[in-house]
């Protein structure tokens, strides 16, 4: 397994009970806002970066939260 770094940005500010539901889903991912964007940093352990992804994304949804993009710094991307 490798350790995957990136960001998922929301399409809406996560509530107190919504920080909730993601934070008891997983406990490799910060939320914050900045400049009124929402956004969940990952260090993810998966076989795959496209693994890793999925399953964030699976688990913001889950929590009733949508997801407007993915960021990630150019470095992260696997060789």
């Amino acid at each position: 397994m490798s350790l995957h770094e990136f960001t998922l940005v929301l399409t809406s500010e996560p509530g107190e009970a919504d920080a909730d539901r993601l934070y008891e889903s997983f406990d490799d991912g910060t939320i914050s806002t900045i400049a009124g964007v929402s956004q969940i940093d990952f260090h993810r352990e998966a076989e795959s970066l496209e693994e890793a992804i999925r399953s964030a994304i699976s688990e913001i949804e889950a929590a009733g939260l949508d997801v407007a993009r993915l960021e990630m710094l150019p470095d992260a991307l696997p060789t």
